[in-house]
C-alpha cells in the first residue's frame, strides 16, 4: 500500500491523497486551495496524476477545501464512482454551485480564472453514491461492482488478493462528515478528514479510532492550540453579543456556511428563545449557501446528537426564532443597511476572502461601537487573519478601512479539535497507530502536534510534504 500527498501538506487546505492499493489507485478528497490570491493561483495547475487511472474517490466532508477540484477531474478524464455520506452528497453540491458563482464573479471583476462549468459540476453529482456510517463498502481487485458485506477478516492478516474494504466512521466536523479506514493487502489505515470539537451543538462526538492500525493520517489545523471549554463558548458568545448591544453597535460574525452558521443560530436560539438571556435585536443570516444547507439539515434529523434530536422531536424548529431573518436575495441583503440601531449580522465567507461579509465589514469595521467576532480558523492572507493579526488598515473592495470596531476570536466555536482533542482520539482506540502522517495545518502547528504525538503517545508522527510518498 501506497500513499502519495498532493495537497494540504504543511498548508490547511487542497486536501488531496492518492492511495495504490490492490492495484488501483484511489483518492481521498480533492479540494481547493484557500487563502490568498498567490495560494489560489495553484488551482489551475495540473493535480499531478492521470485522472482517467483513479478507480474512485473518497470524500471526507462537504467543505470546499475537500471537494472544490472534483469537477476538474471529471472535466480531465475521470469516470470512477466518488463515495460520501448522503449529507455530503447533497452538501457538495450546494458548495460547488457556490463555488462556480463565485468565480464567475471575481472573473468579471479580477479576470481569475474560471476552472469549470455547470456540466462539469453535472458529472460529478452523477458519480456520487451516498453511503452509510458503518457501512463496508468492498471493492473487487479488478473493476465491478461495488457492493457491502461484513469486513473480511483475512484483510487483517497478510491477504494480497487486491480486494478493498472502505468504511466511513463519524468525524463530528460537520454535518455528514467522516473519517475512512481503508483496508487492503493486508494494512488498515485512517484518512482523519478534519477532526471536529468537542460536544459540538447538532452533531455526535466523533467516533473512536479503530485499534490495530498501520498508518493515520491526521489533520493538525489546531495543532499547537487549544481552545476555549465547552463551558466558555455559550458564555462567550452570550457576553459579546450582549456587550455589543449595550454599545448600541452591530455585531458582525463571519461564519461558515456549512456547520458554524446552524451551530451558531442554535445557539443564539437556545441563548434567546429558551434561556431568556439576550435581548431580542434583529438578527440576519446573510448568506444563500448556509440558507440552502438547512434543508439538508432538516431533512436528515438522524444524524442529529442526543439533545438537538430530542428538541426536533418535540417540534422546536432548530434553526428559526423569532428575530431571525433570512436574507437569501441580494436585494434582501441589501435592506439590512437601513435598519436602525442593535443588529446581528451573521454572513459569509468564514475567512472573509469574499462573499457578503466583506460589504458588511467595509461598512462597520471602522465604527469603535460595533463587534466583530471571529469564530473559525483563519487562512493564511485572507482578510479574516489580517483583522485577527491585529492589522490596523486593511483593503476591502478597493478601499482602505480602519479596523477600529472591538474584535474577538473564539476558538471553542471551531469546527475542528485542538491539541488535546487530536491527542486522545489518536491514542484512544483499543491500540495507538504504528505511524501518524500529519496533514491539513500550517507546518508550526503540524510540528507541535507531531512533537507531542512522539513524546506522550510513543508513535513516530511525520509532518508530510506535497508530494511525499509512504509505504505502508
Amino acid at each position: 500500500m501506497k500513499i502519495t500527498f498532493f495537497g494540504a501538506a504543511r498548508e490547511v487546505t487542497g486536501s488531496n491523497s492518492m492511495i495504490e492499493v490492490g492495484g488501483q489507485k484511489f483518492l481521498v478528497d480533492c479540494g481547493l486551495h484557500q487563502g490568498s490570491p498567490e495560494i489560489e493561483k495553484r488551482n489551475s495547475e495540473p493535480l499531478g496524476y492521470d485522472h482517467k487511472a483513479i478507480a474512485a474517490v473518497f470524500v471526507t466532508h462537504a467543505h470546499l477545501d475537500h471537494v472544490g477540484r472534483l469537477p476538474l477531474l471529471t472535466k480531465n478524464g475521470f469516470a470512477g464512482k466518488i463515495y460520501a455520506t448522503k449529507p455530503t452528497v447533497e452538501l457538495a453540491q450546494l458548495i460547488l454551485d457556490d463555488a462556480l458563482n463565485v468565480m464567475t464573479y471575481n472573473n468579471r471583476k479580477l479576470k481569475t480564472p474560471i476552472l469549470y462549468a455547470e456540466s462539469d459540476i453535472a458529472s460529478v453529482m452523477s458519480m456520487f453514491v451516498g453511503v452509510e456510517y458503518g457501512e463496508e463498502i468492498v471493492i473487487p481487485a479488478k473493476a465491478g461492482i461495488l457492493k457491502s458485506r461484513e469486513l473480511d477478516s483475512r484483510l487483517r492478516g497478510n491477504d494480497t488478493s487486491g480486494e478493498v474494504v472502505v468504511k466511513f466512521h463519524d468525524a463530528g466536523h460537520i454535518f455528514g462528515s467522516a473519517f475512512i479506514e481503508i483496508a487492503g493487502e493486508g494494512k488498515r489505515i485512517v484518512f482523519s478528514g478534519d477532526v471536529g470539537n468537542v460536544e459540538v451543538p447538532i452533531l455526535r462526538d466523533t467516533e473512536k479510532l479503530p485499534g490495530g492500525l498501520d498508518a493515520l493520517i491526521c489533520e493538525s489545523t489546531y495543532g499547537n492550540r487549544l481552545h476555549e471549554s465547552v463551558h466558555e463558548r455559550q458564555e462567550v458568545i452570550e457576553n459579546m453579543i450582549r456587550e455589543g448591544i449595550e454599545r448600541g453597535g452591530v455585531v458582525m460574525i463571519p461564519s461558515f456556511s456549512l456547520e458554524r452558521t446552524q451551530e451558531l443560530l442554535y445557539e443564539l436560539n437556545d441563548l434567546i428563545d429558551r434561556k431568556k438571556k439576550l435581548p431580542r435585536v434583529p438578527i440576519f443570516l446573510d448568506s444563500p449557501l448556509a440558507i440552502d444547507a438547512i434543508k439538508v439539515y432538516e431533512k436528515y434529523p438522524e444524524y442529529y446528537d442526543a439533545e438537538a434530536a430530542k428538541y426536533f422531536k418535540a417540534g422546536d424548529d432548530l434553526f428559526n426564532f423569532p428575530g431571525l431573518t433570512l436574507t437569501h436575495l441580494r436585494e434582501e441583503s441589501m435592506k439590512i443597511n437601513h435598519t436602525p440601531g442593535c443588529k446581528i449580522i451573521i454572513a459569509g465567507a468564514g475567512m472573509m476572502n469574499g462573499g457578503r461579509i466583506v460589504f458588511h465589514a467595509l461598512r462597520y469595521l471602522s465604527d469603535p461601537k460595533n463587534t466583530l467576532l471571529i469564530i473559525g480558523y483563519q487562512s493564511a492572507g485572507t482578510l479574516g487573519r489580517k483583522i485577527v493579526d491585529g492589522q490596523r488598515f486593511v483593503d476591502i473592495l478597493g478601499e482602505r478601512v480602519e479596523v477600529r470596531c472591538k474584535v474577538k476570536m473564539v476558538g471553542a466555536l471551531s469546527a475542528h479539535g485542538d491539541q488535546d482533542k487530536l491527542l486522545d482520539w489518536i491514542g484512544g482506540g483499543a491500540t495507538t497507530p504504528k505511524k501518524v502522517y500529519l496533514n491539513h495545518g500550517d507546518p508550526v502547528a503540524s510540528e507541535a502536534l507531531a512533537k507531542r504525538i512522539t513524546e506522550d503517545l510513543g508513535v513516530k508522527a511525520t509532518v508530510v510534504n506535497v508530494g511525499l510518498e509512504v509505504r505502508v
